[in-house]
């Protein structure tokens, strides 16, 4: 039997406060401030504990990220949803940092060409942002579209990672 507890903290980021949850098996999600669209539901009672490792690993590779200083994650995640999600959440770590990828071209990395809008379904459950970017999936035509953290944020999170002007100033440089 697993210990289903979930221990939280926050997180102050260039794109707000992020709230990250984590149970002794990994990080198990990454909440916007105000979320734009449903994801996956979390037990009402988590523990805060800033120095759960998971959660201290997590918060110090977010740091790293932000700072310009890693481009890619390593961390332990308890990824809960069908096996369809987990292989589209999955697949979100192999679009290269500073790249978009279209939900076409998401859905031939995990075999499953035809299965586009339940990719664009998948991402819009993806429990944990940034560390699977699903931020830089965007339209066959390169339009950004929906993200749970709001378009904005998304746009300037790719203007980030491809060290452009921030559009909205969400994550200013300077």
């Amino acid at each position: 039997m697993t210990n289903d507890q979930h221990y939280t903290t926050t997180f102050d980021s260039r794109v707000g406060e992020l709230t990250l949850v984590a149970t002794d098996q990994g990080l198990r999600a990454v909440k916007w401030p105000v979320e734009k669209v449903g994801r996956l539901p979390l037990p009402e009672e988590m523990i805060s504990n800033p120095d759960h490792p998971v959660l201290k690993a997590a918060r110090i590779q977010l740091e790293e990220y932000f700072a310009e200083e890693r481009k890619e994650f390593n961390l332990p995640l308890d990824l809960r949803g069908t096996d369809f999600q987990k292989s589209a959440w999955l697949a979100l770590a192999s679009i290269p940092f500073g790249e978009t990828a279209s939900y076409g071209e998401q859905a031939a990395r995990i075999g499953r060409p035809r299965a586009v809008r339940a990719i664009g379904a998948a991402n819009g459950r993806n429990p944990i942002s940034i560390i699977l970017p699903c931020h830089r999936v965007v339209g066959a035509n390169g339009d950004l579209t929906g993200f749970a953290g709001g378009i904005e944020t998304k746009r300037d999170l790719l203007a980030f990672e491809r060290n452009e002007d921030s559009v909205q100033g969400v994550l200013e440089l300077g």
